[in-house]
Protein backbone atom coordinates (compact mmCIF):
# COMPACT_ATOMS: atom_id res chain seq x y z
CA UNK A 1 0.00 0.00 0.00
CA UNK A 2 1.31 3.43 -0.94
CA UNK A 3 0.97 6.14 1.70
CA UNK A 4 0.50 9.80 0.67
CA UNK A 5 1.87 12.19 3.28
CA UNK A 6 0.56 15.68 2.55
CA UNK A 7 3.47 17.55 4.10
CA UNK A 8 5.75 15.66 1.70
CA UNK A 9 3.42 16.16 -1.25
CA UNK A 10 3.18 19.90 -0.55
CA UNK A 11 6.95 20.27 -0.92
CA UNK A 12 6.66 19.41 -4.60
CA UNK A 13 5.86 22.33 -6.95
CA UNK A 14 2.61 21.64 -8.76
CA UNK A 15 2.49 21.03 -12.48
CA UNK A 16 0.46 23.42 -14.58
CA UNK A 17 -2.70 22.05 -16.19
CA UNK A 18 -0.89 21.90 -19.53
CA UNK A 19 2.10 20.06 -18.04
CA UNK A 20 -0.14 17.57 -16.27
CA UNK A 21 -2.14 16.93 -19.44
CA UNK A 22 1.07 16.35 -21.39
CA UNK A 23 2.33 13.92 -18.76
CA UNK A 24 -0.97 12.04 -18.82
CA UNK A 25 -0.89 11.80 -22.63
CA UNK A 26 2.69 10.50 -22.54
CA UNK A 27 1.88 7.89 -19.89
CA UNK A 28 -1.19 6.67 -21.77
CA UNK A 29 0.98 6.30 -24.86
CA UNK A 30 4.17 4.82 -23.37
CA UNK A 31 3.19 3.60 -19.89
CA UNK A 32 4.89 4.49 -16.59
CA UNK A 33 8.59 3.96 -17.22
CA UNK A 34 10.16 5.30 -14.03
CA UNK A 35 9.79 3.67 -10.61
CA UNK A 36 7.76 5.39 -7.91
CA UNK A 37 10.16 6.09 -5.03
CA UNK A 38 9.00 5.09 -1.55
CA UNK A 39 10.38 5.32 1.96
CA UNK A 40 8.60 3.16 4.52
CA UNK A 41 5.79 2.89 1.92
CA UNK A 42 5.45 6.72 1.89
CA UNK A 43 5.54 8.15 -1.63
CA UNK A 44 8.48 10.54 -2.11
CA UNK A 45 8.61 10.85 -5.88
CA UNK A 46 5.99 10.14 -8.54
CA UNK A 47 2.82 11.69 -7.10
CA UNK A 48 1.50 12.79 -10.49
CA UNK A 49 2.34 9.44 -12.08
CA UNK A 50 0.65 7.61 -9.21
CA UNK A 51 -2.49 9.77 -9.56
CA UNK A 52 -2.66 9.11 -13.31
CA UNK A 53 -2.07 5.38 -12.77
CA UNK A 54 -4.90 5.18 -10.24
CA UNK A 55 -7.19 7.13 -12.56
CA UNK A 56 -6.64 4.81 -15.53
CA UNK A 57 -5.84 1.56 -13.73
CA UNK A 58 -2.27 1.44 -15.03
CA UNK A 59 0.57 -0.71 -13.73
CA UNK A 60 3.66 0.80 -12.15
CA UNK A 61 6.81 -0.29 -10.32
CA UNK A 62 8.05 0.98 -6.97
CA UNK A 63 11.43 1.28 -5.34
CA UNK A 64 12.01 1.54 -1.59
CA UNK A 65 14.97 3.63 -0.39
CA UNK A 66 16.49 3.83 3.07
CA UNK A 67 16.51 7.15 4.92
CA UNK A 68 17.13 7.95 8.56
CA UNK A 69 14.04 10.01 9.39
CA UNK A 70 11.40 12.39 8.05
CA UNK A 71 13.81 15.34 7.91
CA UNK A 72 16.10 13.35 5.65
CA UNK A 73 13.08 12.28 3.57
CA UNK A 74 12.16 15.94 3.06
CA UNK A 75 15.74 16.72 2.06
CA UNK A 76 15.63 13.90 -0.48
CA UNK A 77 12.39 15.23 -1.98
CA UNK A 78 13.74 18.78 -2.27
CA UNK A 79 17.04 17.70 -3.81
CA UNK A 80 15.21 15.47 -6.25
CA UNK A 81 12.99 18.38 -7.35
CA UNK A 82 16.02 20.46 -8.32
CA UNK A 83 16.51 18.03 -11.19
CA UNK A 84 13.29 19.18 -12.87
CA UNK A 85 13.99 21.19 -16.03
CA UNK A 86 10.65 23.01 -15.90
CA UNK A 87 11.15 24.44 -12.40
CA UNK A 88 11.11 28.26 -12.44
CA UNK A 89 13.30 30.46 -10.24
CA UNK A 90 10.54 31.20 -7.74
CA UNK A 91 9.91 27.50 -7.09
CA UNK A 92 13.66 26.84 -6.88
CA UNK A 93 14.10 29.63 -4.34
CA UNK A 94 11.08 28.42 -2.34
CA UNK A 95 12.56 24.92 -2.17
CA UNK A 96 15.94 26.40 -1.24
CA UNK A 97 14.31 28.13 1.74
CA UNK A 98 12.78 24.82 2.85
CA UNK A 99 16.22 23.23 2.57
CA UNK A 100 17.79 26.10 4.49
CA UNK A 101 15.30 25.52 7.31
CA UNK A 102 16.15 21.83 7.44
CA UNK A 103 19.86 22.69 7.54
CA UNK A 104 19.22 25.04 10.47
CA UNK A 105 17.51 22.27 12.44
CA UNK A 106 20.36 19.86 11.71
CA UNK A 107 22.98 22.45 12.65
CA UNK A 108 21.21 23.00 15.97
CA UNK A 109 21.08 19.27 16.61
CA UNK A 110 24.79 18.95 15.79
CA UNK A 111 25.71 21.83 18.10
CA UNK A 112 23.91 20.09 20.97
CA UNK A 113 26.01 16.97 20.62
CA UNK A 114 28.68 17.21 23.27
CA UNK A 115 32.06 16.48 21.76
CA UNK A 116 30.37 15.39 18.53
CA UNK A 117 32.27 15.52 15.28
CA UNK A 118 30.11 16.95 12.51
CA UNK A 119 32.17 15.14 9.93
CA UNK A 120 31.27 11.84 11.52
CA UNK A 121 27.57 12.62 11.48
CA UNK A 122 25.64 10.00 9.60
CA UNK A 123 24.07 12.75 7.53
CA UNK A 124 24.83 11.37 4.12
CA UNK A 125 23.47 7.90 4.76
CA UNK A 126 20.36 7.35 2.71
CA UNK A 127 21.07 10.30 0.40
CA UNK A 128 22.99 8.31 -2.16
CA UNK A 129 19.82 8.37 -4.27
CA UNK A 130 19.71 12.20 -4.20
CA UNK A 131 20.81 14.14 -7.26
CA UNK A 132 23.39 15.98 -5.16
CA UNK A 133 25.12 15.50 -1.82
CA UNK A 134 24.96 18.28 0.75
CA UNK A 135 26.74 19.48 3.85
CA UNK A 136 24.61 19.98 6.99
CA UNK A 137 26.15 23.35 7.77
CA UNK A 138 25.48 24.93 4.34
CA UNK A 139 24.60 28.63 4.48
CA UNK A 140 21.97 30.28 2.29
CA UNK A 141 24.68 31.06 -0.24
CA UNK A 142 25.70 27.40 -0.40
CA UNK A 143 22.04 26.38 -0.69
CA UNK A 144 21.72 28.78 -3.61
CA UNK A 145 24.44 26.79 -5.42
CA UNK A 146 22.51 23.56 -4.87
CA UNK A 147 19.27 25.18 -6.07
CA UNK A 148 21.03 26.84 -9.00
CA UNK A 149 19.45 30.19 -8.17
CA UNK A 150 21.17 33.31 -6.83
CA UNK A 151 21.45 34.10 -3.14
CA UNK A 152 19.84 37.47 -3.86
CA UNK A 153 16.82 35.77 -5.44
CA UNK A 154 16.41 33.53 -2.40
CA UNK A 155 16.52 36.58 -0.11
CA UNK A 156 13.85 38.31 -2.20
CA UNK A 157 11.60 35.27 -2.23
CA UNK A 158 11.96 34.97 1.54
CA UNK A 159 10.61 38.51 1.93
CA UNK A 160 7.87 37.94 -0.65
CA UNK A 161 6.61 34.83 1.17
CA UNK A 162 6.20 36.89 4.36
CA UNK A 163 4.25 39.74 2.80
CA UNK A 164 2.67 38.91 -0.57
CA UNK A 165 -0.95 37.89 -1.00
CA UNK A 166 -1.77 34.21 -1.70
CA UNK A 167 -3.00 34.93 -5.22
CA UNK A 168 0.23 36.80 -5.99
CA UNK A 169 2.23 33.78 -4.84
CA UNK A 170 0.20 31.60 -7.19
CA UNK A 171 0.94 33.97 -10.08
CA UNK A 172 4.64 33.80 -9.23
CA UNK A 173 4.57 30.01 -9.26
CA UNK A 174 2.91 30.01 -12.68
CA UNK A 175 5.33 32.60 -14.04
CA UNK A 176 2.65 35.25 -14.71
CA UNK A 177 4.63 37.85 -12.74
CA UNK A 178 8.33 38.13 -12.00
CA UNK A 179 10.08 37.92 -8.64
CA UNK A 180 11.46 41.43 -9.13
CA UNK A 181 8.00 42.92 -9.83
CA UNK A 182 6.51 41.48 -6.66
CA UNK A 183 9.58 42.26 -4.57
CA UNK A 184 9.51 45.94 -5.59
CA UNK A 185 5.82 46.13 -4.67
CA UNK A 186 6.50 44.54 -1.27
CA UNK A 187 9.29 47.06 -0.62
CA UNK A 188 6.98 49.91 -1.59
CA UNK A 189 4.33 48.69 0.84
CA UNK A 190 6.93 48.27 3.60
CA UNK A 191 8.08 51.84 3.04
CA UNK A 192 4.50 53.09 3.36
CA UNK A 193 4.03 51.11 6.54
CA UNK A 194 7.26 52.46 8.07
CA UNK A 195 6.24 56.05 7.36
CA UNK A 196 2.80 55.38 8.77
CA UNK A 197 4.25 53.89 11.95
CA UNK A 198 6.52 56.89 12.45
CA UNK A 199 3.56 59.21 12.01
CA UNK A 200 1.29 57.10 14.15
CA UNK A 201 3.68 57.18 17.12
CA UNK A 202 2.62 60.78 17.71
CA UNK A 203 -1.06 59.84 17.81
CA UNK A 204 -1.26 56.52 19.62
CA UNK A 205 -4.11 57.80 21.73
CA UNK A 206 -7.10 59.98 21.02
CA UNK A 207 -6.25 63.60 21.69
CA UNK A 208 -7.87 64.94 24.88
CA UNK A 209 -10.98 66.94 24.05
CA UNK A 210 -13.84 68.52 25.92
CA UNK A 211 -16.10 67.85 22.96
CA UNK A 212 -18.21 64.73 23.25
CA UNK A 213 -19.63 62.75 20.36
CA UNK A 214 -22.99 61.04 19.97
CA UNK A 215 -22.24 59.35 16.63
CA UNK A 216 -18.98 57.46 16.09
CA UNK A 217 -18.04 55.93 12.73
CA UNK A 218 -14.93 53.73 12.67
CA UNK A 219 -12.98 51.63 10.16
CA UNK A 220 -10.09 50.31 12.30
CA UNK A 221 -6.79 49.08 10.80
CA UNK A 222 -7.31 45.52 12.03
CA UNK A 223 -4.29 43.28 12.45
CA UNK A 224 -4.73 39.87 10.84
CA UNK A 225 -3.07 36.63 11.94
CA UNK A 226 -1.63 34.03 9.55
CA UNK A 227 -4.88 32.13 9.04
CA UNK A 228 -6.89 35.34 8.68
CA UNK A 229 -4.32 36.73 6.24
CA UNK A 230 -4.86 33.81 3.95
CA UNK A 231 -8.59 33.93 4.40
CA UNK A 232 -8.95 37.57 3.41
CA UNK A 233 -6.22 37.78 0.83
CA UNK A 234 -5.82 41.46 0.11
CA UNK A 235 -6.98 42.85 3.45
CA UNK A 236 -3.54 42.96 5.04
CA UNK A 237 -2.19 44.66 1.92
CA UNK A 238 -4.95 47.22 2.35
CA UNK A 239 -3.65 48.00 5.81
CA UNK A 240 -0.06 48.22 4.56
CA UNK A 241 -1.11 50.59 1.80
CA UNK A 242 -3.24 52.85 4.00
CA UNK A 243 -2.20 55.68 6.31
CA UNK A 244 -2.22 53.36 9.31
CA UNK A 245 -0.10 50.50 10.61
CA UNK A 246 -2.28 47.58 11.65
CA UNK A 247 -3.35 47.40 15.32
CA UNK A 248 -4.15 44.38 17.45
CA UNK A 249 -7.50 43.95 19.20
CA UNK A 250 -5.82 44.87 22.48
CA UNK A 251 -4.23 48.01 21.04
CA UNK A 252 -7.59 49.10 19.64
CA UNK A 253 -9.35 48.25 22.91
CA UNK A 254 -6.90 50.44 24.81
CA UNK A 255 -7.89 53.55 22.86
CA UNK A 256 -9.91 55.76 25.26
CA UNK A 257 -12.99 56.05 23.06
CA UNK A 258 -15.10 56.18 26.22
CA UNK A 259 -13.61 59.57 27.01
CA UNK A 260 -14.92 61.26 23.87
CA UNK A 261 -18.45 59.83 23.74
CA UNK A 262 -21.66 61.11 25.28
CA UNK A 263 -23.62 59.01 27.79
CA UNK A 264 -25.99 58.03 25.00
CA UNK A 265 -24.12 57.28 21.77
CA UNK A 266 -24.07 55.03 18.72
CA UNK A 267 -21.09 53.31 17.09
CA UNK A 268 -20.99 52.22 13.45
CA UNK A 269 -18.05 49.80 13.19
CA UNK A 270 -16.62 48.18 10.06
CA UNK A 271 -15.32 44.64 10.54
CA UNK A 272 -14.44 41.76 8.22
CA UNK A 273 -15.63 38.18 8.61
CA UNK A 274 -12.38 36.72 10.05
CA UNK A 275 -12.42 39.23 12.93
CA UNK A 276 -16.15 39.18 13.63
CA UNK A 277 -15.81 37.16 16.83
CA UNK A 278 -12.67 38.94 18.05
CA UNK A 279 -14.04 42.48 17.75
CA UNK A 280 -16.64 42.17 20.51
CA UNK A 281 -14.22 42.65 23.45
CA UNK A 282 -13.09 45.89 21.77
CA UNK A 283 -16.70 47.05 21.40
CA UNK A 284 -17.21 46.41 25.12
CA UNK A 285 -13.96 48.20 26.01
CA UNK A 286 -15.17 51.26 24.11
CA UNK A 287 -18.33 51.24 26.23
CA UNK A 288 -20.78 49.97 23.62
CA UNK A 289 -23.09 47.00 23.20
CA UNK A 290 -23.82 45.27 19.90
CA UNK A 291 -27.35 45.74 18.54
CA UNK A 292 -27.51 44.78 14.87
CA UNK A 293 -25.58 44.93 11.61
CA UNK A 294 -25.60 45.93 7.97
CA UNK A 295 -23.88 44.04 5.16
CA UNK A 296 -21.95 45.63 2.35
CA UNK A 297 -22.21 43.35 -0.69
CA UNK A 298 -19.14 44.39 -2.70
CA UNK A 299 -20.41 42.55 -5.82
CA UNK A 300 -16.81 41.78 -6.84
CA UNK A 301 -15.43 38.58 -5.36
CA UNK A 302 -12.35 38.19 -3.19
CA UNK A 303 -10.25 35.20 -2.18
CA UNK A 304 -11.02 33.08 0.87
CA UNK A 305 -10.27 29.73 2.47
CA UNK A 306 -13.87 28.57 2.72
CA UNK A 307 -15.93 30.84 0.46
CA UNK A 308 -15.28 33.66 -1.99
CA UNK A 309 -15.64 36.63 0.35
CA UNK A 310 -17.54 39.53 -1.20
CA UNK A 311 -19.06 41.20 1.87
CA UNK A 312 -18.11 43.22 4.92
CA UNK A 313 -20.06 43.96 8.10
CA UNK A 314 -21.04 47.35 9.50
CA UNK A 315 -21.92 46.65 13.13
CA UNK A 316 -24.30 49.00 14.92
CA UNK A 317 -23.64 49.29 18.65
CA UNK A 318 -25.07 51.63 21.27
CA UNK A 319 -24.09 53.15 24.59
CA UNK A 320 -27.03 54.00 26.84
CA UNK A 321 -30.21 54.78 24.90
CA UNK A 322 -29.51 55.89 21.36
CA UNK A 323 -32.16 54.73 18.92
CA UNK A 324 -32.34 56.57 15.57
CA UNK A 325 -33.78 60.09 15.44
CA UNK A 326 -35.54 59.32 12.17
CA UNK A 327 -37.47 56.05 11.91
CA UNK A 328 -36.52 55.21 8.36
CA UNK A 329 -35.66 51.56 7.78
CA UNK A 330 -32.92 51.09 5.22
CA UNK A 331 -32.23 47.68 3.69
CA UNK A 332 -29.69 45.88 5.87
CA UNK A 333 -27.88 44.62 2.75
CA UNK A 334 -26.40 47.27 0.48
CA UNK A 335 -25.01 46.07 -2.87
CA UNK A 336 -22.39 48.57 -3.98
CA UNK A 337 -19.42 47.64 -6.15
CA UNK A 338 -16.12 48.12 -4.36
CA UNK A 339 -13.54 50.54 -5.76
CA UNK A 340 -10.25 51.33 -4.00
CA UNK A 341 -8.84 49.04 -1.31
CA UNK A 342 -10.24 49.93 2.12
CA UNK A 343 -12.46 52.75 0.83
CA UNK A 344 -16.00 52.44 2.14
CA UNK A 345 -18.98 53.65 0.07
CA UNK A 346 -20.26 57.10 1.00
CA UNK A 347 -23.80 55.68 0.82
CA UNK A 348 -23.29 54.29 4.34
CA UNK A 349 -22.40 57.72 5.71
CA UNK A 350 -25.56 59.08 4.08
CA UNK A 351 -27.60 56.40 5.86
CA UNK A 352 -26.01 57.34 9.19
CA UNK A 353 -26.66 61.05 8.65
CA UNK A 354 -30.25 60.34 7.63
CA UNK A 355 -31.23 58.37 10.74
CA UNK A 356 -29.04 60.25 13.25
CA UNK A 357 -29.60 63.98 12.80
CA UNK A 358 -28.73 65.18 16.32
CA UNK A 359 -25.42 65.41 18.17
CA UNK A 360 -21.75 65.68 17.27
CA UNK A 361 -20.29 63.18 14.83
CA UNK A 362 -16.73 61.87 14.61
CA UNK A 363 -15.01 59.42 12.27
CA UNK A 364 -12.13 57.46 13.75
CA UNK A 365 -9.18 56.44 11.56
CA UNK A 366 -10.31 58.82 8.85
CA UNK A 367 -8.32 58.70 5.62
CA UNK A 368 -8.43 62.08 3.94
CA UNK A 369 -10.22 65.36 4.66
CA UNK A 370 -13.12 65.59 7.08
CA UNK A 371 -16.59 65.41 5.49
CA UNK A 372 -18.93 68.33 6.14
CA UNK A 373 -20.58 68.05 9.54
CA UNK A 374 -18.03 65.58 10.89
CA UNK A 375 -14.94 65.78 13.04
CA UNK A 376 -12.21 63.25 12.40
CA UNK A 377 -9.43 61.54 14.31
CA UNK A 378 -6.50 60.02 12.52
CA UNK A 379 -3.06 60.64 11.09
CA UNK A 380 -4.37 63.35 8.79
CA UNK A 381 -6.85 64.87 11.22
Amino acid sequence: MIIIKHEFRDLIPRLSQEEKKQLEDNILKDGIRDDLILWNDILLDGHNRYEIAEKHGLRYKTKQIELKDEKQAKEWIILNQFGRRNLNNYSRAELALELKGLFAVKAKENSMKSGGDRKSDNYKSGLENSPKSINPIDTRKEVSVIAEVSDNTIARVEKIKKHAEPEVIERLKSGEVSINQVYQQVRKEESKKKKAEQLFQTQKELKPTEKKYRVIYADPPWKYGEEQHVDMGNVQTTVLGSHYPSMSIQELSDLPVKNITTDNAVLFLWVTSPLLEECFPMIKAWGFKYKTSMVWDKIKHNVGNYVSVRHEFLLICTKGACTPDVRKLFDSVQSIERTEHSKKPEEFRTIIETIYTEGNKVELFRRGDAPEGWDTWGNEA
